[in-house]
C-alpha cells in the first residue's frame, strides 16, 4: 500500500466517526484548535522563517514571498477565524426539504457531511487551518496537500491541530497532511477515487487546470482570479481612484484583487492620470494602444496580458467605449471570480451585475472584500468560480450534500 492510499484508508475509517461529532464535540475541538495556534506562536514563525529563507535562495517573487509570510497578527487572525467558524450554525443535520407522499409516506431532506474531502493547494498556510476547521465543522474528514514551499509551516499548523484534537478525545486523522509534496504523491490524490469523496484545488490557474485535466475524483473547481474593474463614464472619479488603488494594491497577491482595469472613453484622461500619478513606481502599466496616448505605459496590453492572473503589481489597461463592451471584455477574459464597476448610474450598474458572468460582481465597492470571512462564512476553502455545485467563497454549507429519508408504514410499489 502506498503511502497515499495509507492516508486515504485512515481517512475513510475515520469518516464515520466524525460525520456522527456533536455540535458541542466539534466546537469544543476549533476552540482548542484556535487556541493552541495562538499559544504557539513562536514555533509557527519559526518553521514559517525556514520556508522563507528557501523561497528566497531558489529566488521566487516577493508577491510569492508575501502569500507565503506569516505574523504574529496573521495567527491571531486565522486563529479568530477558527473560533468564528467554532460559532456558526451546524449545517449537518439541517432539514432542508421534504414532505408527505402521495403514496403516503414521509420524505425527509437532510444536510450530510461530503466525506473525505482532498485539497490541494500553494503557498498559504492559512489554508491548512481554513480547510482543517472547515471541514470538521461540516463532519467531514480532510486530507491536505500544500506545497513545497509552505511545507515547514504546513506540518507545524497541521501537528498543532491534530495535538489539540488528541487532548480531548477526538481522531486527529480527521486533519491529515499529505507530507510528500512530489507531483506524483497530487497526481496519485487525484485518483484516489475509493478513498476521496471531493478534490478541491485552491491556487493559480496552473494548479486548477491541472487538478480538473487529470483527476478522477470529482473536483470542485476554485479560485483564479482574473478580475476586473470598470470605470463607467457615470463614475464618482474621486471614489473610482480610491476604489481601484485599493482593489489593485492593498494585496496584489491575492486572487481577488484586481488584474484589468477597464476605464470608459469619456472618463479616462482624468481617471488615468490621476491613478498613473498614484502608482507611479509602483504598479507596472501595460496599456492598450488609447491608453499610451494619456499616460506612459511600460509596454502595449497584449491579448495574453487581458488572460493573465498576475498576482503582483502589474495591471493590464483597456479604454472601452460604453458599459457593454466592457461587459464583452470581462466575460471574454474573466476567469468569474469578482469583477466590480464603478457608476452612479442605476441602470448601467443593474445590467452590469446582470450581465457579467462571475460569483460575485460589485457596484462601487472593492473587489477585495470577496472572501469567506468578510461574507459571514468564517473563512473559505475556496471561491468556485464554476456554476456547480457552488458560486462565490465556499463555506459549510457548500461542504455539505443532502440525503433523503423515507418513513413508510409498509407501502409497497405496484
Amino acid at each position: 500500500m502506498s503511502y497515499i492510499e495509507d492516508l486515504g484508508k485512515r481517512a475513510k475509517i475515520t469518516e464515520s466517526a466524525i460525520r456522527s461529532l456533536s455540535t458541542e464535540r466539534k466546537n469544543a475541538a476549533l476552540n482548542a484548535m484556535a487556541k493552541s495556534l495562538k499559544a504557539n506562536k513562536e514555533l509557527i514563525l519559526a518553521e514559517n522563517k525556514k520556508d522563507l529563507e528557501n523561497a528566497e535562495k531558489i529566488g521566487l517573487s516577493g508577491a510569492f514571498a508575501e502569500r507565503l509570510t506569516l505574523t504574529s497578527e496573521r495567527i491571531d487572525s486565522i486563529a479568530a477565524s477558527i473560533t468564528e467558524v467554532a460559532g456558526l450554525a451546524d449545517p449537518v443535520g439541517e432539514i432542508i426539504g421534504g414532505g408527505e407522499s402521495s403514496y403516503g409516506f414521509n420524505i425527509v431532506k437532510r444536510r450530510v457531511p461530503l466525506g473525505v474531502v482532498g485539497v490541494i493547494y500553494e503557498s498559504r498556510p492559512n489554508v491548512t487551518a481554513d480547510a482543517a476547521a472547515l471541514c470538521l465543522k461540516s463532519g467531514n474528514v480532510c486530507i491536505l496537500r500544500g506545497g513545497t514551499d509552505a511545507i515547514n509551516s504546513n506540518k507545524c499548523i497541521t501537528g498543532l491541530l491534530r495535538g489539540a484534537l488528541m487532548e480531548i478525545g477526538i481522531s486527529p486523522d480527521c486533519i491529515m497532511l499529505v507530507e510528500d509534496t512530489s507531483r506524483a504523491a497530487a497526481t496519485e490524490m487525484m485518483k484516489l477515487n475509493e478513498y476521496i469523496d471531493v478534490l478541491i484545488p485552491r491556487g493559480g490557474a496552473g494548479l486548477i487546470d491541472s487538478v480538473i485535466k487529470n483527476s478522477t475524483v470529482p473536483v470542485i473547481q476554485t479560485g483564479a482570479g482574473n478580475c476586473h474593474l470598470f470605470i463607467d463614464e457615470c463614475a464618482d472619479v474621486q471614489m473610482a481612484i480610491k476604489v481601484a488603488d485599493n482593489s489593485k494594491t492593498q494585496r496584489p497577491s491575492v486572487c481577488n484583487s484586481i488584474e484589468t482595469l477597464l476605464v470608459h472613453k469619456n472618463t479616462a484622461e482624468i481617471s488615468l492620470k490621476k491613478l498613473a500619478e498614484i502608482w507611479e513606481g509602483k504598479v507596472r502599466i501595460f496599456g492598450d494602444k488609447e491608453t499610451a496616448k494619456i499616460i506612459p505605459v511600460e509596454r502595449e496590453a497584449t491579448e495574453e496580458d487581458f488572460y493573465k492572473e498576475y498576482n503582483d503589481l502589474c495591471v493590464a489597461v483597456k479604454i472601452v467605449g460604453s458599459v457593454e463592451e466592457a461587459i464583452e471584455h470581462i466575460n471574454k477574459y474573466g476567469t468569474r471570480h469578482s469583477e466590480c464597476i464603478l457608476t452612479q448610474n442605476y441602470e448601467n450598474a443593474r445590467k452590469f451585475q446582470q450581465e457579467v458572468d462571475a460569483a460575485a460582481v460589485y457596484v462601487n465597492a472593492s473587489t477585495r472584500f470577496s472572501d469567506g470571512n468578510v461574507f459571514g462564512l468564517g473563512a473559505e476553502i475556496g471561491i468556485s468560480n464554476q456554476k456547480l455545485h457552488a458560486r462565490g467563497p465556499l463555506g459549510l454549507r457548500e461542504l455539505t450534500s443532502y440525503k433523503y429519508l423515507i418513513y413508510g408504514n409498509g407501502q409497497i410499489r405496484t
